[in-house]
């Protein structure tokens, strides 16, 4: 029975130790067993009060005291909750918690589970007012100090960048780390990529252009293994090419705090290589956020995705005089390029129509009704869709849409082919094709090989070249008419004969390399003028 009551009585203290680096962990006696050392003296100091050392340790070692979310730490509450513990010794305050927030979330934590809290240097009683002021204002100071060490950083980090020196990170394509040094180093293979971009895009002006025949070439983007998993390695998208152009580090330099510095690395570009590209950029930039599908949103806007490409079918349009043209395109095709895409631009009106016939019969909402949807101002429109339909995704491929509609586990699919969501293109000229203008019979011939390429009776453009005689160089610059964007595509095959005929695939090479299809339709203007 006194055994009993011996050991009923004990206080279990529980040492929590803590170092913020690794440095010298591995050594006989390391700062963690001193720490210990220190609390298990005090422990044996109060043994007359019934205080016993606890086998388990509760050590983090390399880990910041400015969060609590260390291994060790977690394990020590989630035994104070298991009642396994009655007191927890630290050697110092700082060693549980450098966060003023942090550590009075454990106190309170502490104080709900009935345990005290003892620092073996800086001697106070969280059970008393004095203690708890004392242990504040401890606390104050090592938040202070762990701050002023954040400042510190930063202000070397900043000096180090305005020396041009690289303070870390990633190095990008082109370049590798000097792990020695800490120093950029030019990879030769990579270096020659990052020189035939920028090469490309003075010539090209374009984005798309640029990636889509990087990735012919069988390129792709600079690929960095991790602990986990492995980053990049794939194909070039218009991003990818902007954040290479954008990057001063090319032309050995450094940014930091919106200024650039002369860099301490080679530079894969001169100067004014880099310049030019960028003078290019700026010209052909768009304000981020400010697209024209935001200002000008579809009826199935957010719902509508290209099942092929698992992306977004975005609304956008283009301008014939007072006329909209209005089209959903493939995220993917815009992105990295239109081959990649079997379902690419489709008329909003067609998809939208359909969309809604189907949801008639599918919901017996009397709200698409002709007498009452009608009536419904557009912003309402696109409300009532929202409120029923979760996704609607469509295969160009395949001529499948799949609407999914709010609590409904069901999948209602139905066949569409693509060629009905297409504008019809004016059957007026077809019989006497020869009397058409060149460029009417140049962007014909670009849709027959697409079409005899995307339903498989051509394997590809070396094949038709043979067929036909052509030279397979302009067989390129023929199917390269369908980057015109669908106005200009419309206005070559429907405006007066009188006004293209002295156009030709030659004089559209610079409009079909634009990127942004509103400098296309003006450019496109500008030559039948």
């Amino acid at each position: 029975m006194g055994n009993d009551k011996e050991i009923k009585q004990s206080i279990r203290c529980a040492i929590y130790t803590r170092k913020s680096t690794n440095e010298g962990l591995d050594q006989e006696f390391s700062s963690l067993d001193a720490q210990r050392e220190s609390g298990e003296n005090y422990i044996r100091s109060q043994q007359s009060q019934g205080w016993v050392t606890l086998p388990d340790k509760y050590d983090d070692g390399g880990f910041t005291g400015a969060t609590i979310d260390r291994p060790a730490l977690q394990k020590l509450l989630e035994d104070i909750k298991a009642k396994k513990v009655d007191c927890v010794v630290v050697y110092k305050v700082d060693r549980l918690s450098r966060s003023l927030l942090d550590f009075v979330k454990l106190l309170q934590f502490f104080e709900e589970q009935q345990i005290a809290f003892v620092s073996v240097t800086q001697h106070f009683n969280t059970n008393t007012s004095m203690g708890r002021l004392t242990l504040n204002i401890l606390l104050s100071f090592a938040q202070f100090e762990r701050e002023m060490i954040s400042e510190r950083t930063k202000d070397k980090m900043a000096a180090a960048r305005m020396k041009g020196r690289w303070i870390g990170g990633r190095a990008g394509l082109g370049y590798d780390i000097d792990s020695e040094c800490k120093k950029l180093v030019i990879n030769p293979k990579g270096a020659e990529l990052v020189q035939m971009i920028f090469k490309l895009y003075i010539e090209k002006k374009s984005l798309l252009e640029v990636a889509r025949i990087m990735n012919e070439r069988g390129h792709r983007t600079k690929a960095h293994k991790d602990k986990h998993k492995v980053f990049g390695g794939v194909e070039f998208k218009n991003t990818n090419i902007q954040w290479v152009l954008n990057n001063v580090v090319y032309a050995g330099k450094v940014k930091y705090d919106g200024k650039i510095y002369p860099g301490l690395h080679e530079a894969i570009v001169s100067e004014e290589t880099f310049n030019q590209a960028k003078a290019i950029l700026k010209q052909n930039g768009r304000v981020r956020g400010t697209s024209k599908n935001r200002k000008f949103p579809g009826l199935l806007s957010g719902l509508f995705r290209c099942t092929p490409c698992g992306t977004s079918m975005t609304h956008s349009y283009a301008r014939k005089g007072n006329y909209k043209y209005r089209y959903y395109i493939c995220l993917n095709a815009i992105k990295l390029n239109r081959k990649a895409c079997p379902t690419k631009t489709i008329s909003a009106t067609a998809i939208e129509e359909k969309c809604l016939e189907l949801l008639t019969r599918i919901t017996k909402d009397k709200r698409f009704e002709d007498s009452n949807w009608k009536t419904l101002p557009f912003e309402k429109q696109m409300a009532v869709i929202n409120e029923l339909v979760r996704e609607i995704d469509y295969d160009g491929a395949k001529g499948k849409l799949r609407i999914y509609l709010k609590g409904d586990v069901r999948k209602y699919e139905y066949d569409l082919p693509l060629t009905e969501l297409k504008n019809k293109v004016p059957a007026s000229g077809l019989p006497d094709f020869k009397s058409e203008p060149i460029i009417r019979q140049q962007l014909f011939l670009a849709h027959q090989i697409h079409g005899m390429l995307a339903d498989g009776r051509a394997k590809d453009l070396k094949q038709i070249a043979g067929w036909t005689g052509m030279n397979l160089y302009r067989l390129y610059q023929i199917v390269n008419l369908l980057y015109l964007c669908p106005s200009v595509q419309e206005n070559i095959l429907t405006a007066e004969n009188a006004s293209l005929a002295k156009i030709t695939e030659r004089n559209t090479r610079h409009i079909s390399n634009e990127l942004d299809w509103r400098k296309q339709a003006s450019l496109w203007q500008q030559s039948v003028a």
